[in-house]
């Protein structure tokens, strides 16, 4: 074999190596975006990224190749000569190796550019199908669908080509170096030949007009920078910067004509003015801005920067879609009643009582039924219940092939393919030995309530398990049954069918491993199940959508769905300032649900108004359905994301304020109010909760989270997201007066904390060898008040379940313990009394008692006093146990003597 195909042989298998895999994961792909429905939308992208890619590798190679090879043309000599100190070098030098390697040199730059255009593939379908917002930015008056559509691939573009001007021009000043074209020599100064000054002026202009395009293009970006106060163009990006961006952009096409006449000029002044004259224009401007900052708009901000912060703040609002956000103010100091409590029985008869964590550690302990299921996540939705609208909580019980007590290809592959059913029950409802109540339960999944699970077969959900074989001549396990367990085969419509030997080839290629190819229990009709994870799955399918990093299952018509929430996003909204992760515009515009036994994906657009949505729906005509084709049943399983609204909260804290003055000294700046945890304090999250909210009909299923004033713990107000039916989407946020203290979390906490009898209850617990879980503080208004629940749990030394000990009810200055939330209720709220603050505080005076009355009293009193002293004694004699039984104890006898007439 010749040295000549020695080399053809290694190019042979090295480009083999790496493009085989690379083809076979492609085909593959196409098979499974074949299966889903959505090739049209693979190929879209593809194409897209190919022929972007393709005009950006030709322009660039075409481009690189010519600066490289006009110096070649003339002056390649046939041996390099280098002066040294000990006289002159010459080395043989071969003009066709030289022309060769720019070739390849020209090659690898270009393709390395081409792979860099084609990943803004997304930035160039944008802006070739842009849809307008219908809103213009106050200064340059461009639509907001510029700066959000087209200025990022401008922006792209005009690196790309700021790279290859400067690349080419590089080559081309080395390569006239390595001909002697160009010399620099310290005593003699610069030597070069006509042609390299003709040829490097030619590159510098081009340089020069590449500059003035940026200059253009930074003028917009202005109104997506920061600014000091706020997030866009301030007073001195109007006044100065933006002109002197202009007078820029001018001196660059100046220089640009310069350099040109710098071909054919003798003297090297037009290149130096050409060059000089940019440098000091974009430094002019750049100092004059910082005098006017300094000298006359900071000793004038306010008045100054007012009309800029009015554009920030309506900018933002409209970003976030804050501007609907509707404000109502609560007097903040209403007395509750038991007619209150009772009148409100929608609400405080669907308080979460059952935090996630405890319960998905319970629902493990009690539903796993075996080690390789896993409960991952805890869903919280609403659903009608024997004819009563009831929250729940739900969880699926997803198999985990990690946790198989024996791990071999064929039970992860073949036979453990699938999770089954769900565990759902209430959120407030115990069993007397403090666990759930649940509703569905056990294997197979029995329903106790109207909400049967007709197929309870989990092929597709949280767990990214790989890739399983289905339809195989391998028993395929659905569930245990006592000491047996329960085979069954695949009747669904998900998977790739394997179909032919080749696709088994090709599979057992895309996942190394020859037994796909040589098992006999696979056979051509089976399917091949992949990208099962619920956020994998639709990540693959729509990758330029944002998604709620949990999705939630619901139950629709006897099946179980996953419900993904994706989001519309931007991070180019003009003078709209960004939330912490870059992001100034967002929308909860599509909604898309998973099959959990087919695997069918389904993206839904449920905001028509949103322009991103619907410059995507013009690009990706096949993607999206209207939310009209939703089936009625899974739409009232629809609820506002928890994501969303945080961010939506956060930046409502800061721009509630529209005033810009108030804005400017952050006069009104609220916090989500944090709770004191180990190892540190947490902000509170959002949660969900059934409510009747003030002034409205019915009971609804809501988002809520309140806020505090900044370094302070008293409630400034609080704010929920709606998700029954007309009103999904709509925010409302309840102010108090600010001349009006209202306990906040934080306080409400340290009271409970400090509280005489349930302080010492808890260290009891805690010093018994028990673990308490304090619950999420849970805010519940009730009509113009407030009540605060948190419940309490109580895991056993050693043990893993946690159960439901206790629940905390605290209303304006009272606190109170009980074992369940209407047993605290009813303290708080006894019947007949209209004020219960009032009822504690008029003190009894047994002169005025009648005869009936007095020994009743007496004998309380004297009852009281026992367990007093049955308390003390048993702290002396360190019994905490029976300590904390006298505390309750007289609790209880001293709710007694207050509650009597």
């Amino acid at each position: 074999m010749t040295r000549r195909s020695r080399k053809v042989l290694v190019v042979t298998v090295a480009l083999l190596v790496l493009l085989v895999p690379a083809a076979i994961e492609f085909y593959t792909d196409w098979l499974w975006f074949g299966e889903t429905g959505y090739q049209s939308v693979f190929f879209r992208i593809l194409a897209s990224r190919a022929a972007l890619g393709a005009v950006a590798m030709t322009l660039a190679f075409g481009m690189l190749l010519l600066n490289l090879r006009v110096p070649m043309r003339r002056f390649l000599p046939r041996q390099l000569v280098f002066t040294t100190r000990e006289g002159p070098i010459a080395i043989a030098f071969n003009p066709g190796v030289a022309r060769t390697a720019s070739v390849l040199v020209a090659g690898v730059v270009a393709l390395l550019l081409g792979l860099y255009a084609s990943s803004q593939w997304f930035e160039w379908l944008l802006f070739l199908h842009a849809q307008p917002f219908g809103a213009a930015d106050p200064v340059l008056g461009r639509d907001a669908s510029f700066y959000v559509f087209q200025l990022p691939f401008l922006d792209a573009l005009s690196g790309f080509l700021l790279v290859l001007v400067l690349l080419s021009g590089i080559g081309a000043a080395g390569a006239y170096v390595l001909t002697g074209a160009l010399t620099v020599n310290l005593s003699q100064g610069v030597g070069i030949s006509g042609l390299a000054k003709q040829h490097l002026a030619a590159v510098v202009a081009l340089l020069l007009v590449v500059l003035a395009f940026s200059a253009y293009l930074d003028v917009p970006r202005i109104l997506n920078t920061p600014a000091g106060i706020i997030h866009g163009a301030a007073n001195v990006d109007v006044a100065v910067r933006m002109p002197a961006l202009r007078v820029l952009m001018v001196a660059a096409v100046a220089g640009a004509v310069l350099a040109l006449y710098q071909a054919v000029a003798v003297a090297w002044w037009p290149i130096i003015t050409a060059a000089t004259l940019y440098i000091v224009v974009a430094a002019g401007g750049a100092m004059a801005a910082a005098l006017m900052q300094r000298f006359i708009i900071a000793p004038n901000e306010l008045a100054r920067e007012t009309p800029f912060i009015e554009h920030n703040i309506a900018a933002t609002r409209e970003a976030f879609a804050l501007d609907g956000v509707e404000e109502r103010a609560l007097s903040g100091d209403a007395l509750l009643t038991r007619a209150d409590i009772e009148a409100n029985d929608a609400t405080l008869g669907n308080v979460r009582l059952w935090d996630h964590q405890p319960l998905l550690q319970t629902f493990g302990q009690i539903q796993e039924i075996r080690t390789y299921y896993d409960f991952v996540s805890v869903h919280n939705d609403r659903y009608s219940i024997d004819g009563k609208y009831r929250q729940i909580m739900l969880s699926a019980r997803e198999l985990n092939s990690e946790s198989l007590p024996n791990r071999n290809w064929i039970n992860e592959r073949l036979t453990f393919t699938h999770g089954y059913g769900v565990t759902l029950g209430p959120v407030n409802q115990v069993t007397p030995e403090g666990l759930p109540v649940l509703f569905i339960k056990d294997l197979p999944p029995k329903s106790s309530v109207n909400l049967p699970v007709k197929e309870p077969a989990i092929y597709f959900g949280q767990l990214s398990n790989d890739h399983v074989f289905v339809r195989t001549n391998a028993r395929e396990f659905h569930y245990p049954q006592g000491e047996d367990n329960v085979y069954t085969t695949y009747e669904g419509s998900g998977g790739v069918p394997i179909s032919n030997a080749f696709r088994r080839l090709l599979f057992s290629a895309r996942f190394k491993s020859f037994k796909v190819l040589l098992s006999d229990d696979i056979t051509n009709e089976s399917r091949v199940m992949f990208h099962r994870r619920v956020l994998d799955r639709v990540r693959r399918i729509a990758p330029f959508l944002q998604y709620e990093t949990d999705p939630y299952l619901i139950i629709s018509n006897g099946r179980l769905f996953w419900l993904q929430d994706a989001y519309t996003t931007s991070t180019r909204y003009p003078y709209a300032t960004p939330a912490a992760n870059g992001t100034n515009y967002i929308r909860n515009s599509v909604k898309v649900t998973v099959d959990a036994y087919h695997g069918t994906t389904i993206f839904y657009v449920i905001d028509d108004t949103d322009p991103i949505v619907g410059t995507l729906r013009t690009i990706f005509p096949d993607l999206f359905r209207p939310l009209a084709e939703m089936p009625e049943d899974m739409r009232t399983r629809l609820r506002y994301p928890e994501g969303i609204f945080k961010l939506q909260a956060t930046m409502y804290s800061t721009y509630h304020m529209t005033n810009p003055a108030v804005f400017y000294n952050k006069e009104d700046q609220w916090d989500i109010p944090s709770i004191d945890t180990e190892p540190r304090p947490r902000p509170m999250q959002p949660y969900y909760t059934i409510m009747k909210l003030p002034g409205e009909g019915g009971a609804e299923f809501i988002q809520m989270l309140p806020f505090t004033p900044v370094r302070k713990d008293n409630l400034a107000s609080w704010m929920v997201a709606r998700s029954d039916g007309e009103h999904y989407g709509r925010m409302i946020v309840f102010q108090f007066p600010k001349q009006k203290v209202v306990f906040g979390p934080r306080q409400i906490v340290a009271r409970i904390n400090q509280d005489q009898a349930i302080a010492p209850q808890i260290t009891l617990w805690n010093q018994q060898g028990s673990e308490v879980l304090q619950g999420t503080l849970l805010v519940i208004p009730i009509e113009e008040s407030l009540i605060y629940i948190r419940p309490l749990y109580l895991r056993s030394a050693g043990g893993r379940i946690p159960e439901l000990k206790r629940v905390i009810v605290a209303h304006q200055n009272q606190i109170v313990m009980e074992e369940t939330l209407d047993r605290a209720l009813d303290r708080l709220f006894p019947d007949g009394g209209s004020d219960p603050r009032a009822q504690r505080a008029a003190p009894i005076d047994v002169h005025e008692l009648t005869d009936r009355q007095a020994p009743e009293f007496e004998s309380l009193m004297t009852r009281a006093l026992e367990h007093y002293r049955n308390a003390m004694q048993a702290q002396r004699d360190g019994n905490w146990a029976l300590y904390g039984e006298q505390i309750r104890r007289l609790g209880e006898v001293l709710d007694r003597m207050r509650n009597k007439p």
